[in-house]
């Protein structure tokens, strides 16, 4: 066995994910600065991993993460209500009537096509969850029925209590038997203020001793910040597994290691693929070449959450990597950050079914 997972339980959670939720504004194919009109979303990597998990692929997932009481955060709890997460976890923070103290974060995103990219804009600052801190969540409560805890980079990236808080939910996870796995996600902005990559990669270091399954490459945990901090154009088996093992002999708690890989031709376009490595042992997934892209952003987390459903499923790697990938090109093809799929349309991709229409 790859990894060593508690039994499916009648009560608790499949997984259980921590991490920011915000209302996504969508111009759909106009410009942000030109349109009258959005469309809105919610979204936020730890969270659409929930969210696959649950409206995809039928388990049993919950969020923790905080809004403020006001009239923009029921909008997203009537979202989140939608994709199918318990949220028994969210925190609520009071309302000021201005948002001084606490804030909900939003984000606009144009999703581009050919060869004008994808544009996105952040108003996360002083966010709700932000201001958590280690204490304010009952893990041992949470993690007694849990088989695996998910969270990331985004998450630890929002302040300096964000990164307690995480580690503090990993510690407890390990505790209690619990599956932790950690997406790095480095986004640039989050980072600014707090060292830039070579921030991020400090805390990585320092949070994946703790982790059981990483989601990303040797640049997310290299001390030397090189060439290999951007991620190769694309891997080989044999140079995934050079690389894999590397991180592996740095971190050996580590038993699973993923990576997506994304050639862009255009906007529209791109090839799509993963590896993964287990055991001494890199495997190659399923590869799409020109894939035609809607709207790209949440690929990587609905191939995480493929993943991890056919690891909890008791599936070998091989199967779970391709499940990770035909369900990530699936999200991309639909608007928004989250999976509008079905695992019986992830099982088609896989097999290689076409796109005729179906009736």
């Amino acid at each position: 066995m790859i990894l060593s997972i508690k039994p499916v339980q009648e009560t608790g959670h499949d997984l259980v994910s921590l991490g920011e939720v915000m209302l996504r504004f969508d111009p759909g194919e106009t410009r942000i600065a030109r349109t009258r009109n959005f469309t809105v979303w919610e979204g936020g990597g730890e969270y659409n991993v929930a969210r696959g998990l649950r409206r995809c692929f039928g388990m049993k997932s919950a969020i923790v993460t905080a809004l403020v009481d006001n009239p923009v955060g029921r909008l997203v709890e009537d979202l989140m209500l939608q994709g199918g997460v318990d949220l028994k976890h969210v925190l609520w923070s009071k309302f000021d009537g201005i948002g001084r103290e606490a804030r909900n974060g939003i984000y606009f995103l144009e999703r581009g096509f050919g060869r004008r990219g994808a544009v996105g804009m952040m108003d996360r600052g002083h966010t709700a969850i932000a201001q958590l801190k280690p204490g304010d969540i009952d893990w041992a409560a949470i993690f007694a029925h849990t088989r695996w805890f998910h969270t990331g980079g985004v998450m630890a990236a929002l302040s300096e209590d964000s990164t307690a808080l995480v580690l503090e939910a990993m510690l407890e996870a390990k505790r209690h038997g619990v599956i932790v796995s950690f997406d790095a996600n480095y986004r640039p902005s989050l980072w600014k203020e707090r060292g830039g990559r070579r921030g991020s990669v400090e805390v990585n270091r320092m949070l994946a001793e703790h982790v059981d399954v990483f989601f990303g490459h040797e640049g997310d945990l290299s001390s030397d910040l090189g060439p290999a901090s951007q991620g190769p154009a694309w891997h080989t088996a044999e140079s995934f597994a050079e690389m894999a093992g590397r991180v592996v002999k740095d971190f050996p708690n580590i038993k699973v290691l993923a990576t997506t890989m994304r050639k862009v031709h255009s906007a529209s376009s791109n090839d799509w693929g993963a590896f993964g490595y287990a055991n001494g042992t890199a495997v190659e997934g399923l590869r799409f070449d020109r894939l035609d892209i809607l709207d790209r952003v949440g690929g990587g987390d609905s191939f995480a959450s493929g993943l991890i459903y056919g690891l909890l499923s008791g599936r070998d790697l091989k199967w779970s990597i391709d499940c990770g990938v035909a369900h990530g090109a699936l999200a991309m093809l639909t608007p928004g950050d989250s999976s509008m799929a079905t695992l019986a349309e992830v099982e088609g991709m896989m097999s290689g079914a076409g796109a005729g229409v179906q009736r």
